[in-house]
């Protein structure tokens, strides 16, 4: 038998579809299993223990236009694949399952593309919009998407038993070595907090101002400082280093737009606490076991929340939360409220619980199996 799992969103999107493939493999142990997925994020999955393959298409580059998309679709369909597997309802996604071939097309869909699918779930964890009179009114979703990609698999599917290891991305040791060495050179045996904060939308990023102070702190306590983030990132950090009083410590390093996916999976190994935004290398620190302390202001929490029990989403007392809004619409000093409203020393407060509560390498720190819910402060319950 021949399974395709398609999913060619983000960062965060593909990591949250690994649960789904360790629950396959599991079911289907002889089945040639395969992924299809988007190139630049290789290092998610190509050395995934589950898959038998991973398939890359480079949606922004070759593959970004119709003759190639539509070669890339006569590829997949002389793969002649018994079964596939849409985990994301978007356009190519949706196409690509719908002409696939298959003997059986199963997943999430778009409309114009569903009549070709065999069964077509709703996925429960993804926000709606709904028109009630003149007013448009944001739902946000009603379960984690895990959950919703267990969902596909129970019900179209017919997989009977899950088995949920949480979110998993491997790599190979040359990279662990080398993430390792990379941490040594720069910070020795010091216990290192890691910063990401950048995030896709505007709205999910917390105040420059804000990071400054709690990297400030930090280093003020003895603890290193790494600033992660891709390219797209450094502007942001570096506008956030300026605001530091501790700007120039040895203690602080940045390595923005420095490293592959792999590497900084590699590194975070080495850290004792991710400080992040509702961001997809939040998502690679759940994977690889660092305790998180996020915040969410503008993001719904059901859907994407930290998978795992030992992180903590502070989660903004702000009652237009959540929005789904990639651009805050207030404007003067409510702009961004939901974020502003999230303060230092309460981030701070959590940040230094799971400092004391684990304190050591994520490489270190044994996972707990099937706790996955994480601490979610709600500060309209819990305020300041």
């Amino acid at each position: 038998m021949k399974i395709l799992v398609i999913n060619l969103m983000h960062l965060g999107d593909l990591m949250l579809a690994t649960p789904a493939l360790t629950t396959l493999r599991k079911n289907f142990p002889t089945a040639h299993l395969a992924l299809l997925a988007d190139k630049k994020l290789a290092d998610l999955v190509q050395y995934n223990k589950n898959l038998d393959e991973c398939i890359l298409i480079d949606k922004k580059g070759v593959d970004d236009h119709l003759p190639s998309f539509i070669k890339f679709i006569f590829k997949i369909r002389a793969m002649k694949f018994d079964l596939v597997i849409n985990l994301h309802r978007n356009e190519r996604a949706s196409a690509l399952a719908a002409f696939s071939g298959a003997k059986k097309i199963v997943g999430y869909s778009k409309p114009g593309f569903s009549f070709m699918f065999d069964k077509v779930l709703p996925n429960p964890s993804i926000a709606r919009h709904i028109k009630r009179g003149f007013k448009i009114e944001y739902l946000p979703g009603t379960q984690h998407q895990v959950y919703s990609h267990f969902d596909v698999l129970r019900e179209a599917v017919g997989v009977k038993k899950i088995f949920d290891n949480g979110l998993e991305m491997w790599i190979p040791d040359s990279i662990e070595r080398e993430a390792e060495k990379i941490f040594r050179e720069n910070f020795g045996n010091r216990k290192v907090v890691a910063f990401n904060v950048g995030a896709s939308w505007l709205t999910k990023r917390w105040l420059d101002s804000y990071f400054a102070e709690c990297a400030d702190i930090l280093i003020e306590r003895g603890y290193g400082v790494a600033f992660l983030g891709g390219s797209m990132d450094k502007e942001i950090v570096s506008d956030c280093v300026d605001k530091m009083k501790n700007k120039n410590s040895d203690r602080l390093k940045i390595f923005t737009s420095k490293f592959s996916l792999a590497v900084l999976a590699g590194f975070l190994d080495n850290c004792v606490l991710f400080l992040t935004t509702d961001s997809g290398p939040m998502h690679i620190g759940v994977a690889r076991n660092i305790p998180i302390v996020t915040m969410f202001g503008a993001s719904p929490v059901p859907g994407f929340y930290p998978y795992d029990a030992k992180d903590i989403l502070i989660k903004s007392p702000e009652p237009c939360h959540p929005c789904g809004k990639h651009i805050c619409p207030r404007a003067g000093a409510d702009n961004l409220a939901c974020m502003k409203k999230i303060p230092v020393a309460v981030l701070m407060k959590y940040v230094f619980e799971l400092l004391n509560a684990y304190g050591q390498p994520a490489k270190e720190i044994p996972r707990v199996p099937n706790a996955y819910q994480c601490k979610v402060i709600d500060l309209t319950v819990n305020a300041p």
